[in-house]
């Protein structure tokens, strides 16, 4: 059996390497790499599966499944995609087949379907639409017209056709959408089928699309100032010996119409070009932006979009179809994914974000470092852009790995918001709290609220407490399943998990001692919006957390009323902190700095500094100075006084010397392996054993087994081991040990129970 019959199939399964089925002669023509195809696999289970290689070499199996059906006429997923999808499995130690799963939009994924024949998901949306039955002459179409002088109802309905069509004698057909024809007419269905059996008009189906078109006319570019043209002109020589160019620039210097211009450079070369963005929340406002410059070319693509939504942007991103192609996608992390035909450009903005790493299922990629990937397989360039780049990024650039444009001075030459120190520690001692609010902070949004100004609170915390307490003996209710507290959520008055979504009702006594009064404790995003309207009753106020913004278009509608300065105080999250542009807000608040320094991680101290750099940055980026006020109890606190400075360098070497003193990223790679059991005493006795294994091998690089800070999810207890690789060292054949010692542990009496989860790069 020779000449290319078998397919290597990799199926949206966590299996590990790929399932070699036969190809039918028949199929032999419509069978290539990336095309989606039906399989079976076991005794009736059957999957859409996408074909990875051909080849003629038999494998061992004798008895070999043939492929049972092609399911699309072109290959879904490009070679480049493939290329892709391996990297990540190889690097982020996944199969290729959640690699797949993450990928591809699910109404593409056929998974355990047991009968025949199969039914797609997804179906493209149709409507019915009206036409002539066919090109008549001026003279027969007055015929009709004539004729219909007693048939009033059916003359209005053919007038208003024509007048909708833009009807010329003889020419192209132009079909009307039937649900706009008869509202135009005022018209019922029963008027066109009179006109369709008498051979006037026709009814057909046609397929329209999920999507909105964006159809007012580009707006030409802004032209640049001094040093935005001076930067974009030192980045474009950069590119001419360097792949990937790090714009480190400060808040509003900018640097997205830097972007704007290299985008239309690229589109005008007919490549394609993607703009990654961290987080939903920002895509509103540079969607507006670009779509103003480059109109219906530009797709948009997350996770609100439904299933059959994102199945479309798909296929316009990958198939060349004229005016509804897509090339410029602005999306989140899973943009990366999509059928590029000719990248051209990557832009990454905002870089430092830990929401371009992906945490939970694998792969556990990291959508910045799998774009320089994408962007070197399609011979692309790429730009990383932030305010404050993440460490490991600025050395790169400093090293010369990455080339390195810098801005220094806000668009406009407009001052950087003067930022206020808070010590709510004093503030609580002479009694001068408000709330949660220091006189400080205030003070600034009295004076914004009387010169008609808005404001922005950042709490990084949603929900109105954090615990309820009891006062008497200090029970705190806990999940059932997870070892946290409950957040008290007060709008649906319940307690809420916000790890495992588990709720509760409020407890009308202690659980530990049978007192009644349980107290809150701490605050989240809800409690201040309630505390904010009674200091300001007259203020109007806006919340923005995962609890508001569940609806597919809450963040247009939260930012837009901002925006219009419909909105005076907008409360939220760190979704707020990030890519808002508006012209009149000035004052910005940071209401709890302790929650962010104090936290068990090696980037606790950066990841602080950056959010509160980004937040700053939303104040004064017009013609007024901002002002920015954060409330901590530690105002000597050596990050605290860094972002008073904005003196991003002195972070970034002091982070330097502390991870050399250590041994943490960039002098090190980093692998987490995370091992679950819903049995503490044997999950202790499973994680010893893999870390014993490891020891062997690794020595003293190996960290643990430790319980993760929250040591139980979902009943799960979890055990943490790290494994610490020299930077210099290729780190396949540590990456080959590591999947070796799991094996062996996975095939020890009882251990079928465990989960084990590896994390690389885990920051």
């Amino acid at each position: 059996m020779m000449n290319n019959h078998f397919a290597d199939i990799i199926l949206p399964l966590a299996y590990k390497g790929l399932l070699t089925y036969s190809i039918p002669d028949e199929m032999k023509r419509s069978v290539h790499p990336g095309s989606r195809v039906l399989v079976q696999l076991g005794n009736r289970k059957l999957y859409s599966g996408i074909v990875n290689r051909i080849h003629d070499i038999p494998p061992a199996a004798r008895n070999l499944r043939p492929l049972i059906r092609v399911l699309d006429a072109e290959p879904v997923v490009n070679e480049i995609q493939l290329k892709l999808w391996n990297w990540i499995s190889e690097y982020y130690m996944c199969s290729a087949g959640e690699v797949m799963k993450a990928a591809l939009p699910s109404d593409l994924c056929l998974e355990g379907v047991t009968e025949l024949p199969v039914t797609e998901k997804y179906k493209p949306r149709e409507e019915s639409f009206v036409r002539l039955a066919s090109a008549f002459t001026e003279d027969r179409l007055n015929a009709f017209l004539d004729s219909l002088s007693r048939a009033p109802v059916q003359l209005r309905l053919l007038t208003v056709y024509l007048d909708l069509s833009g009807y010329v004698p003889e020419a192209l057909v132009k079909p009307v959408r039937k649900s706009l024809l008869l509202k135009e007419a005022g018209s019922a269905p029963g008027s066109i089928e009179g006109l369709v059996k008498k051979g006037i008009l026709e009814i057909i189906e046609m397929e329209t699309g999920r999507l909105a078109e964006y159809k007012t006319p580009a707006e030409p570019l802004k032209q640049l100032t001094g040093e935005q043209y001076a930067g974009l002109k030192e980045l474009k020589n950069i590119f001419s010996d360097r792949e990937t160019v790090l714009l480190h620039g400060v808040t509003s210097s900018g640097k997205t119409e830097i972007y704007i211009h290299l985008i239309d450079e690229q589109l005008k070369l007919g490549k394609q070009v993607l703009y990654l963005l961290p987080e939903i929340a920002l895509t509103t406002q540079i969607i507006q932006r670009l779509q103003k410059h480059f109109g219906q070319v530009t797709g948009i693509y997350h996770s609100r979009f439904s299933n059959a939504e994102r199945v479309e942007i798909w296929n316009r991103v990958g198939r060349q179809n004229g005016a509804k192609e897509y090339n410029l996608i602005i999306g989140a992390r899973s943009a990366l994914f999509l059928p590029f035909r000719n990248l051209g450009l990557i832009i990454v903005d905002e870089e430092h974000d830990g929401s371009y790493k992906q945490h939970d299922p694998a792969p556990r990629y990291n959508a910045r470092d799998s774009a320089i990937v994408l962007a070197g397989f399609h011979k692309a360039k790429t730009v990383l852009g932030s305010a404050s780049p993440s460490v490991e990024t600025y050395n790169n650039a400093i090293t010369g790995k990455y080339g390195l444009v810098e801005l220094r001075e806000r668009y406009g030459s407009v001052k950087l918001p003067v930022i206020i120190l808070a010590d709510t520690r004093e503030a609580y001692r002479k009694k001068l709290m408000v709330s949660h609010f220091t006189p400080q902070l205030l003070e600034a949004i009295d004076g914004a609220l009387a010169n008609n100004e808005q404001v922005v609170l950042f709490q990084n915390r949603r929900g109105f407490s954090p615990y309820l307490e009891c006062p008497e003996c200090g029970w705190i209710p806990k999940c059932v399943q997870c070892a946290v507290s409950l957040t008290y959520h007060k709008g649906i008055n319940r307690l809420v998990c916000h790890y495992c979504g588990y709720s509760s009702p409020i407890p009308a006594k202690c659980g530990n001692c049978g007192s009644p009064g349980l107290q809150t404790r701490g605050f989240g995003t809800e409690k201040i919006e309630d505390e904010i309207k009674i200091v300001f009753p007259s203020a109007r106020v806006a919340r923005m957390d995962q609890d508001t913004t569940r609806g597919k278009s809450s963040f247009e509608r939260i930012i837009r009323a901002l925006e219009e300065g419909q909105t005076d105080i907008l409360i939220g999250t760190q979704m707020i902190s990030k890519g808002l542009d508006i012209e009149n807000l000035t004052v910005v608040g940071i209401l709890n700095a302790d929650n962010l320094l104090n936290y068990p991680d090696f980037r606790a101290h950066e990841r602080s500094f950056q959010l509160m750099e980004q937040v700053s940055g939303r104040a004064g980026r017009r013609t007024k100075t901002g002002k920015v006020v954060i409330q901590t109890s530690d105002p000597g606190n050596r990050m605290i006084r860094l972002v008073l400075n904005h003196d991003y360098r002195n972070m970034f070497r002091i982070q330097m010397d502390e991870r050399k003193a250590f041994n943490y990223p960039p002098y090190c790679r980093m692998i987490r392996i995370s091992v679950k059991h819903h049995d503490r005493s044997l999950l202790n006795s499973y994680s010893d054993i893999l870390a014993r294994d490891l020891k062997a091998e690794f020595g003293k690089r190996i960290l643990g087994p430790e319980f993760a800070p929250v040591s139980q999810v979902q009943l799960w207890y979890i055990k943490n081991i790290l494994v610490k690789l020299e930077r210099e060292k290729p780190a396949a054949q540590a990456k080959k040990y590591i999947s070796g010692a799991i094996e062996r542990l996975l095939r020890e009496k009882g251990a079928s129970a465990l989960r084990i989860a590896v994390d690389v790069d885990p920051y």
